[in-house]
């Protein structure tokens, strides 16, 4: 009974999943509980599959059945009525279809425009679509949005408790942990940061003051004064360290360069990816990637997937190199903002129903851990 209720409330209160793990690894330790989520994971997972093993993949909102406008503007360019010259194609990227051609829900792969509320009628900067890449579970979902960097920019901001700063100065930084007021005109949409320190000591730096040390192994996602994204081992990367506003750093790339990394192909047994849980654990996931060009940025949510369907999903949405975030039922969520009424303060809203938020996340509610934001860039600024 009190495992029960321990389960549903996991699942309903985002701050029950860390304090029950948090206060059990005081108790019995890291890799004790690590076991005991891998357990439990597993046993929820079998349910599903005796439960749920004839489901079939579900869509979660409406899908143009035709072409949109945008689609057009970006193979037929208009001229500009002051210079002549072909304007700048209004971004979509092209639809990849569903990874599973013939295990997939209406709509899989096909880009649907995210439309700013306050701005109805400008350009879409970001597009969503969902994939569903396991053949062996219809409810294994891989959510992801593209977002055009021409137009907009990526952040990052330091959660009050995580990541936990392993030197006095980054101990001493300012945490407000929520997205400043002043990005609040621009502001389009937050999303969460990367693991713990304990779980792997992945590094952050930020405001020229490193919180955590990097990692010669890790994925990095770093950004530079030109607002350009990277996405790549740090020992690429390393070598422009003084030149970056900012850097997170994740596991191992996933994929670098449009191939997987080898540990994804493992059958079991990786914890590259889980920290403490095995890559193959079923879990709700986040990734972050890039194109080749390095124009779009791709983010993705999950539920019920390993590390190999996160990496596959997000690759065949068109990133060549990934980045894994965070993992478990809390973390992982996606958010846009909007007024709550006309003129009023904004509120967040979830991307796809069943994801963990509230309408302050990110703007009034401070976050314990770090997350990512992004917003759009003035006219005069985008590139």
């Amino acid at each position: 009974m009190a495992f029960g209720l321990s389960w549903w409330a996991v699942h309903r209160y985002d701050w029950v999943g860390p304090l029950v793990a948090n206060g059990l690894r005081s108790v019995v330790g890291v890799s004790a509980v690590a076991h005991l989520e891998d357990f439990v994971y597993s046993v929820e997972d079998h349910y599903n599959r005796l439960a749920r093993g004839s489901e079939a993949p579900k869509s979660y909102w409406a899908v143009p059945a035709a072409p949109t406008a945008a689609a057009v503007a970006v193979a037929v360019p208009v001229p500009s009525a002051s210079t002549g010259a072909p304007a700048e194609p209004i971004f979509r990227p092209a639809d990849p279809g569903p990874a599973l051609k013939s295990w997939s829900a209406p709509g899989d792969g096909v880009w649907v425009p995210i439309v700013d509320p306050r701005r109805p009628s400008e350009r879409p900067y970001m597009y969503k679509t969902l994939l569903h890449p396991d053949k062996e579970r219809g409810w294994a979902e891989v959510f992801v949005v593209a977002v055009d960097l021409k137009h907009v920019t990526l952040h990052v901001v330091p959660g009050t408790q995580e990541p936990k700063a392993d030197n006095p100065a980054g101990d001493k930084l300012e945490r407000p942990a929520v997205i400043p007021q002043s990005e609040d005109e621009e502001l389009l949409a937050a999303f969460n940061g990367g693991f713990m320190t304990e779980h792997g000591g992945y590094g952050m730096k930020l405001d020229g003051v490193t919180i955590v040390s990097p990692k010669p192994k890790a994925c990095t996602v770093a950004v530079y004064p030109d607002e350009s994204v990277r996405i790549a081992p740090w020992t690429e990367l390393a070598p422009d360290e003084p030149s970056m506003l900012w850097f997170r750093q994740a596991p191992e790339c996933m994929v670098h360069g449009n191939k997987l990394h080898p540990g994804i192909l493992w059958s079991s047994g990786n914890r590259k990816w889980g920290a403490t849980l095995d890559g193959e654990t079923v879990i709700r996931r986040s990734g972050i990637g890039l194109n080749a060009p390095r124009d779009v940025l791709y983010v993705a949510i999950t539920n019920h997937t390993n590390a190999r369907v996160l990496a596959e999903g997000m690759r065949h949405a068109g990133a060549v190199d990934v980045a894994q975030l965070d993992v478990n039922w809390s973390y992982p969520k996606f958010v846009l903002f909007e007024p709550k009424e006309a003129g009023g303060p904004r509120k967040a809203v979830a991307l796809a129903s069943g994801f963990e938020f509230s309408e302050d996340e990110y703007i009034r509610k401070r976050s314990r851990r770090d997350f990512f934001y992004l917003v759009r860039k003035p006219a005069a600024a985008a590139h």
